[in-house]
């Protein structure tokens, strides 16, 4: 039986195999497939410039895929963190810091403020404050009122 497969499987099967798991993983949400379609497209890429058994095209593709799972999950993946805090609880919010974009004078210490990226689902927060600011000026969050923010001078 082997004698066959060795006979039989191209460079370009293993190509084949590699996009097709490749696209697969649009279908799926594991984010695994992506990398054996990667390592089967490395196999079928070794195997154009140097031929060996079909059981050496195995056990490359398997440690490939093995390292490569490996890779992503311990220093790739960890580098891309959600920088919308969207969805974060209470204290996700507390220690950010926000730029005044309104000032009431009427109300004093009340205004609005901006964060660079959205936090709880919205860039701009109504804002209560003890310290004197001016418009541009940073805040930190300290705590909440209710869907208001009490504020710090930074």
């Amino acid at each position: 039986m082997f004698e066959w497969l060795n006979a039989n499987i191209a460079y370009w099967h293993w190509l084949i195999f590699g996009l097709c798991l490749a696209l697969a993983e649009i279908m799926l949400v594991s984010f695994v497939a992506l990398w054996f379609g990667l390592s089967a497209i490395l196999v079928g890429l070794l195997l154009l410039i140097y031929p060996f058994s079909f059981t050496l095209q195995l056990l490359i593709w398997i440690i490939l895929s093995i390292i490569i799972v490996f890779s992503w999950f311990k220093w790739v993946s960890p580098h891309f963190k959600n920088k919308t805090f969207s969805g974060m609880a209470r204290e996700g919010m507390i220690g950010q810091v926000g730029a005044v974009i309104e000032y009431n004078s009427v109300h004093e210490g009340r205004g609005t403020l901006r964060f660079p990226a959205p936090i709880l689902g919205n860039d701009e927060w109504q804002f209560i404050c003890t310290d004197r600011v001016e418009l541009g000026g940073r805040v930190i969050v300290r705590e909440f009122s209710g869907n208001t923010l009490i504020v710090s001078a930074k």
